[in-house]
């Protein structure tokens, strides 16, 4: 029955959540707008960007025709284009829509959406954050996996590894509250991305961090992510007070591997339904974790460690009277 209930409340939080992640289309209806106008503001509305929007080129190349002419203008790795107009080509099957781009007063052309959109990135850095880690991210963790195990064996050779995985016992709540912050958001990213794709593609084209001006599943996503950024550094500070610079860079590698993982396995997980069970079953392992870790009544006066009770520290053997 309890298994039940657990089922049956995550269900409705997510129907519910989900259910007010979209953004309201605008009514029209009342305005006193040119055809024109109305044109612009429902492209705006369906393809979540408009005239007087900015791109940058990620190609090589990349050409562009010219109205009245059969040659290609030529764009390139870096530049920066605006939106100047669209056209919706009904007769045209392979590509429906074509946008009018500008590098200059000289350079400017027409090329098919399908194509200019797979081959440039929003300038706003928040874009370009995304299209970076949503394009590197597997990379990322090998990098920092491998990272991790280099250090490791560089620390092995040294002959203090066992030294370093006694001092790896941190006293901090911080490491699990991190790991907690990126499963939450890897379960409403994937979630966004499974159940309302067009409002992770809005989020991506006009991004902010600022949660209040954001539908309710998303206000959450980015609470967490400033959850994880505040965490990080309460933890950072927390972690070079408790042990020297080469174990507590050793712990941090280490736990970002193990987030970069979590993230990868909620976000492939949800999609498949069974993540939810497996963020549960963390959830409650974390909280567990978090509550015998707060129920030290003592804190050891050298190194700060919670103790259930006074004596010797088992931490850095400090006596504490």
């Amino acid at each position: 029955m309890r298994v039940n209930r657990w089922w049956i409340g995550l269900l409705l939080a997510v129907v519910t959540v989900l259910t007010s992640c979209r953004y309201a289309e605008p009514d029209y209806s009342g305005w006193n707008l040119t055809r024109e106008q109305r044109d612009s503001l429902e492209f705006r509305a369906t393809h979540h960007y408009g005239v007087n929007y900015n791109f940058q080129v990620l190609a090589d190349s990349l050409p562009l025709r010219q109205m009245l002419s059969a040659d290609s203008l030529w764009l390139y790795r870096g530049d920066v284009l605006v939106v100047a107009d669209y056209a919706v080509m009904t007769s045209d099957t392979a590509h429906a829509v074509w946008i009018k781009v500008a590098r200059d007063q000289d350079t400017m052309g027409w090329i098919a959406e399908d194509r200019l959109l797979d081959n440039v990135v929003p300038i706003d850095p928040i874009s370009r954050f995304i299209h970076w880690f949503s394009s590197l991210r597997t990379r990322v963790f090998l990098v920092v996996v491998g990272a991790f195990i280099l250090f490791y064996l560089y620390r092995r050779s040294r002959r203090d590894a066992r030294r370093s995985l006694r001092a790896q016992h941190i006293d901090s709540i911080y490491p699990v509250l991190l790991c907690c912050c990126v499963v939450l958001a890897a379960t409403l990213y994937a979630s966004i991305q499974r159940f309302a794709p067009e409002t992770w593609v809005h989020y991506y084209f006009n991004p902010s961090l600022n949660p209040f001006a954001l539908p309710p599943v998303l206000a959450l996503f980015v609470l967490f992510v400033w959850g994880m950024l505040l965490v990080s550094l309460a933890l950072v500070d927390d972690l070079f007070h408790q042990a020297d610079f080469s174990t507590s860079f050793f712990y941090l590698l280490g736990l970002g591997t193990l987030c970069i993982f979590l993230y990868l396995l909620v976000t492939w997980s949800v999609y498949y339904y069974v993540g939810y069970a497996l963020v549960l079953l963390f959830l409650a392992m974390a909280v567990r974790h978090l509550l015998r870790t707060c129920m030290g009544a003592y804190t050891c006066g050298h190194c700060g460690a919670r103790l259930p009770h006074k004596g010797v520290c088992p931490h850095c053997g400090y006596d504490n009277i």
